[in-house]
């Protein structure tokens, strides 16, 4: 016999069954919470609400941060408030938690009704019926689908992070490439001065035409270089634009002026795979799905043998149609699977393998997690290191040459070609600081990601001007 503790149990359980209901913000303030201090730097950045009227004033504020130059936090928090795919799978978390509420709620009985005559008597059936597993298994399954509703809104909040840390790259991306642009408009101009010098000269014959033709080999090139840098910058801007979800005249923004300047101390090594394993979203949803795993094990077997396990109440009325007089039948009947043929040992062992795979889940991805630290870590560094090195020796050493030439020009010492090959000079060692400069953010917000939000795939690797070739110098 059932004892009164357990009655208590299925029935308070009942009780919570009946009284589910899904979220009325869809989750997203769960997931809000666990991004908190995850989006690329941004400080409690607003995800996109369901009431419309919440919507209209997340675009109220869009537009404000539109209508003035374009700053990453600003960036940041459009993507997250304006991004379709963003809204799309915010969307799907609810439809996760409509289906949670949905698994653990039980089954509607059935109702059968049945007439029968015959020349004798006439006959009605009336049978409820119930699946008696539903009601036994309810705690579990609640608390199973609590935890796959949880590893659902750690994944979505991935998501979030990963759009923040997208939108960051995209515009670091597009403010550098229009740096870098303006950087080639102006060694553009330096090489039109020298091929417009090089053709009066050879007009009076004090060149000839091979120095000529250098000069206008330079301004192609020049002029190549800089189409290039063009289309750079539109498709890095193209780029930013998908991730805020802007089009049409939403897309006429205009950017910040430069990239925020370097900072004064590096993040130190100490304890970052520690910070990793603890912090990443990641990792936190390997372990949620181990322990889901873990208990389901329990249960497979038992699902997998008595899962059809019903009970029914009967109530039958016979009535003789000679004399009038009826005849009431009632009582229970309960239907149990008869173990023949399956046993439940493939569910045990399916349910152990799917443990065993959990835990070499969480295993590869707390491996991955270090080295990707460790790896965003060092390139972090680097990256530092080298636009430092660019902004504090290179360019102030070009910009030395280049007063040195003109004085030397002044004295007589230098020719005009020599300062208009330092002009170009200078300005492509000022073009890779800017693209430095670029690679260090970049390589920050990926190990940002990687510190505290997920894995940030490929690393993106150096790019630093540095290594870029220069411009070729005319005689």
């Amino acid at each position: 016999m059932i004892s009164t503790h357990r009655l208590s149990a299925l029935a308070a359980a009942a009780l919570l069954a009946g009284c589910a209901s899904v979220s009325p913000d869809g989750l997203r303030s769960d997931v809000a919470e666990l991004t908190a201090g995850r989006t690329a730097g941004v400080a409690q950045a607003a995800l996109p609400a369901m009431e419309p009227s919440a919507r209209a004033k997340a675009q109220h504020s869009i537009d404000g941060w539109l209508a003035q130059p374009l700053t990453q936090d600003a960036a940041v928090r459009i993507a997250l408030l304006n991004n379709p795919g963003l809204q799309a799978r915010l969307a799907a978390l609810g439809v996760a938690d409509a289906e949670r509420v949905q698994a653990i709620s039980l089954p509607n009985p059935h109702l059968t009704l049945g007439r029968f005559t015959n020349s004798q008597e006439r006959e009605i059936e009336r049978t409820l019926a119930f699946g008696l597993m539903d009601l036994i298994t309810l705690p579990w399954r609640t608390q199973r689908e609590a935890e796959r509703l949880q590893i659902a809104t750690l994944q979505a909040a991935q998501d979030v992070v990963q759009l923040a840390a997208d939108t960051r790259r995209a515009w670091l991306r597009a403010v550098a490439a229009e740096q870098v642009a303006a950087t080639h408009d102006r060694m553009v101009e330096a090489a039109e001065v020298g091929a417009e010098l090089a053709r009066r000269m050879a007009q009076v014959g004090n060149w000839s035409r091979l120095q000529q033709a250098r000069e206008q080999a330079v301004l192609h090139e020049a002029n190549s270089q800089r189409a290039r840098a063009r289309l750079a910058a539109a498709t890095a801007r193209e780029d930013l634009n998908r991730r805020l979800g802007v089009w049409g005249a939403q897309a006429q923004y205009q950017l910040a002026p430069q990239l925020p300047p370097l900072p004064a101390t590096a993040l130190p090594a100490d304890g970052i795979e520690a910070t990793a394993l603890r912090e990443r979203l990641d990792v936190q949803a390997a372990r949620r799905q181990l322990d889901t795993q873990a208990v389901r094990q329990g249960w497979s077997r038992a699902s997998a043998v008595f899962g059809d396990i019903g009970l029914a109440y009967s109530r039958n009325t016979a009535t003789e149609r000679a004399t009038g007089s009826s005849d009431i039948k009632r009582g229970w009947e309960i239907e149990l699977p008869l173990p023949l043929f399956d046993w439940g040992g493939a569910a045990r062992t399916r349910a152990q393998a799917e443990v065993e795979q959990s835990a070499a889940q969480l295993q590869d991805t707390a491996v991955r997690a270090r080295s990707e630290v460790r790896a965003a870590w060092l390139t972090y560094r680097t990256a530092l290191d080298l636009a430092r090195q660019q902004q504090a020796e290179v360019v102030p050493l070009r910009q030395l040459i280049s007063d040195e030439t003109t004085l030397r020009y002044n004295g007589m010492l230098a020719s005009v070609w020599d300062m208009l090959a330092e002009a170009r000079n200078s300005t492509q060692a000022v073009a890779n600081a800017i693209e430095a400069q670029r690679d260090f953010w970049l390589a920050e917000t990926d190990l940002q990601l990687a510190l505290t939000g997920t894995s940030p795939g490929a690393l993106q690797g150096l790019t630093s001007g540095a290594a870029a070739s220069t411009t070729p110098q005319g005689h």
